[in-house]
């Protein structure tokens, strides 16, 4: 089945799954949303979730964070991964809202990707999700299932970005984005996962890629027990 074909068949049964997929990160604006989506890497969205009702309680705009030491932010987010760089990054990044776009998150991707802290990724999702511009955010479960579906090679995030864009229409960029993630989540995770009973799956994957994450998950045989050696005979009294 070629890429295209495979493309059109995805998008119909993400979207009978999830019809209006909603994000996953609590937010309430553009700057609230650039806030957890920045304090997401390497965390999960339910612990950004769990962290985040307290931090913009004290801070939910650039001009009240900015205000905050690094350390109390860094206390705020204490359990999220990466807690000391992030709290430096979220008072850099609310500093340069402040003095350069005049309190305003800015609404191009040059223009985000310039914010402490803030790289391709998380520009993608503010612009898809907060300003509704096209844009397709990769992240670990969108370039596995790439991979896996045969969309792309996996040799790189950024092609995998390059490789969905030019397979999927853009109008649908921005659903997609959501659908495959929440997709990964409940339907297709990472191991032991039997790809010739999933949905997509079972007729994207190659039969070689089948079998080669067959073999991964295969459970490992326990080598036997070394054999205990018979006690040593007492030597005979002198």
């Amino acid at each position: 089945m070629k890429r295209a074909e495979k493309a059109l068949k995805v998008m119909d049964i993400l979207a009978e799954l999830y019809p209006r997929p909603p994000i996953p990160l609590d937010h309430t604006d553009p700057y609230t949303l650039l806030v957890a989506v920045m304090l997401s890497a390497q965390t999960t969205d339910k612990k950004v979730n769990e962290v985040t009702p307290a931090l913009f309680e004290v801070a939910s705009t650039p001009q009240a964070m900015r205000e905050l030491s690094v350390a109390t932010v860094q206390d705020l987010i204490k359990q999220i991964g990466l807690a000391p760089q992030k709290a430096k990054n979220l008072v850099g990044l609310s500093e340069r809202i402040c003095d350069v776009y005049g309190g305003a998150v800015p609404r191009t991707f040059e223009d985000l990707e310039s914010l402490p802290g803030v790289g391709h990724k998380t520009a993608s999702v503010v612009m898809a999700q907060a300003f509704g511009v096209p844009a397709f955010p990769v992240d670990t479960h969108i370039h596995r299932l790439a991979a896996r579906w045969g969309l792309s090679d996996g040799h790189s995030v950024e092609k995998t970005e390059r490789d969905l864009k030019a397979v999927f229409p853009e109008d649908r960029w921005n659903d997609l984005h959501l659908q495959i993630i929440y997709f990964g989540r409940e339907y297709c995770p990472a191991r032991r996962h039997d790809l010739a009973a999933c949905r997509i799956c079972g007729w994207a994957a190659s039969k070689k890629r089948v079998a080669e994450e067959a073999v991964l998950n295969a459970p490992k045989k326990r080598a036997p027990a070394p054999k205990k050696r018979a006690p040593a005979a007492k030597k005979a009294a002198r």
